[in-house]
């Protein structure tokens, strides 16, 4: 009977295994890392000068989690970026690599799994936006590592030892924390992985088993580290001053604050009722732009108070609207992965903090491909979007086969929980935020991942099935020796 693979401190057995996972996490994090050493920079968004800022010199940011400021500020970002996006690339190798071996445990030889991370992250790189979420300073890395880690502690958790599973617990909790979208983002998945437990619960007994109390600890204690460090920086509590902001910013896009302003103003008394005729145009230009309302009326945090109560007063006036809003804006953005949104020239956001902060590499940064408009992302994009797309309809079609077959472990679970986490995600920033390519691009490698796993699964677990339903050889008889 084939056994899956014990786990001590790595993945794998020590005897013959262990020595492969350090070459093997270098050889996966190196092909990662390979495309901002092209760049000759790690890749930069706008939004990475709040995140330095915070690391280098502290303070406390509206918009900002300040949990990837300080794991920024652990690899010393003022002489040097690339040892966190190392760091990055070892966490999301170990993370795929044990990933690979509990979703498809190689259990006939065990330095299977540790050698298969290799070319597999290889394909990702190739096929996936995955080497440029890595690489970039920015906590979007951690948002498809939050659904890998979530994914192995709730169908896999008993295949881990307790050093693993602390592993992948603190990991889950970093990444829920780094994002105010990854928080949204594991209070789902916790519903989710209920929810399935519930629906199969009585079944047969499987090696793959959901349990939400992984997803809830991990939900809970990113939800308590955020009100604590906001707590500790401004002596109050909340979790996050941002949100009517985005919400309000998108409701600015879709037409919606424009329509309660033209059917409320004057009487409401809203500040915003001076600016109704003059409304940026997009929720980028709301928050962002020069000429925005959004600074005058208060920012973050002069402005919540305002945004509460439009948002409120619309969703009483308007609710099919919203409805209708929010949904058109979940499918663009479940349709909207293409790779390189926002990797582009930055330096009139990013040049006067790295300037006073960091001057050590501001020639390599103004040096990079990046930063002088030289990286075309249309042709990756003739390859991404593609796969993308295909590996939506390999999840969707493995998914089908497994209900119809009345499967269970991980040819249902898989593809349920990662479309899950698409869809969830494409809410949470298309209908909450506004959509944008990079926030569902970040998570497409994982889709492609797991679309890989699971055409390979079901031809893995036959041909098992098939080696221990055989009839054991009939033994012929011996015949005594002449004497």
């Amino acid at each position: 009977m084939n056994t899956p693979l014990q786990i001590t401190w790595f993945p794998g057995t020590w005897r013959g295994a262990r020595g492969l996972w350090p070459p093997t996490l270098i050889a996966a994090a190196g092909l990662m890392l390979a495309p901002a050493v092209w760049n000759g920079f790690p890749f930069m968004f706008y939004d990475t000068a709040a995140f330095i800022s915070q690391a280098i010199a502290g303070g406390f940011f509206a918009e900002r989690s300040v949990f990837y400021a300080w794991f920024l500020a652990a690899t010393g970002p003022s002489f040097s970026l690339w040892p966190a996006m190392l760091a990055q690339a070892l966490i999301t190798a170990l993370v795929i690599a044990v990933f690979l071996q509990r979703v498809a445990p190689a259990r006939t030889d065990p330095t299977i799994a540790p050698r298969a991370a290799v070319p597999v992250i290889a394909v990702l790189c190739i096929g996936t936006g995955l080497p440029w979420y890595v690489a970039q300073v920015l906590p979007d890395v951690f948002a498809p590592l939050l659904v890998l880690c979530l994914y192995l502690l709730s169908f896999h958790g008993p295949s881990l030892s307790r050093p693993l599973q602390a592993v992948f617990f603190v990991i889950a909790v970093l990444a829920a924390a780094a994002h105010a979208s990854h928080l949204g983002l594991a209070a789902g998945l916790t519903a989710v992985v209920a929810l399935l437990q519930m629906v199969t619960r009585g079944g047969a007994a499987e090696r793959v088993r959901p349990d939400w109390r992984w997803p809830a600890a991990v939900f809970a204690a990113a939800l308590l580290a955020l009100v604590v460090s906001n707590f500790v920086r401004t002596g109050q509590v909340f979790v996050s001053r941002a949100g009517p902001a985005f919400i309000l910013g998108r409701l600015v896009q879709d037409g919606i604050v424009k329509q309660l302003l033209d059917d409320t103003c004057p009487e409401s008394g809203y500040r915003l009722c001076e600016y109704k005729d003059n409304l940026p145009t997009s929720a980028d230009d709301y928050l962002w732009g020069a000429t925005s309302p959004f600074l005058p009326l208060g920012g973050f945090e002069g402005g919540a108070a305002e945004s509460r109560s439009i948002i409120a007063e619309s969703l009483r006036r308007y609710p099919w609207i919203h409805v209708r809003s929010a949904l058109v804006d979940t499918v663009r953005q479940f349709t909207s992965f293409a790779t390189g949104d926002g990797i582009e020239p930055q330096q009139f956001v990013l040049m006067p903090i790295l300037t006073q902060l960091t001057p050590y590499y501001l020639d390599t940064y103004t040096a990079a491909r990046q930063q002088n408009g030289l990286i075309a992302f249309s042709w990756l994009n003739a390859i991404h979007v593609p796969v993308g797309y295909l590996s939506l309809a390999v999840l969707i079609a493995m998914l089908a086969g497994a209900v119809y077959g009345r499967d269970r472990g991980d040819r249902l679970y898989l593809p349920a929980f990662v479309l899950a986490a698409l869809l969830g995600n494409a809410f949470i920033c298309g209908a909450l935020s506004n959509p944008h390519d990079r926030y569902q691009s970040r998570l497409m490698w994982v889709a492609s991942l797991a679309a890989i796993l699971l055409v390979r699964l079901p031809l893995r677990q036959t041909a098992g099935t098939l080696a221990n339903n055989a009839d054991p050889p009939t033994q012929a008889p011996v015949r005594p020796a002449l004497s």
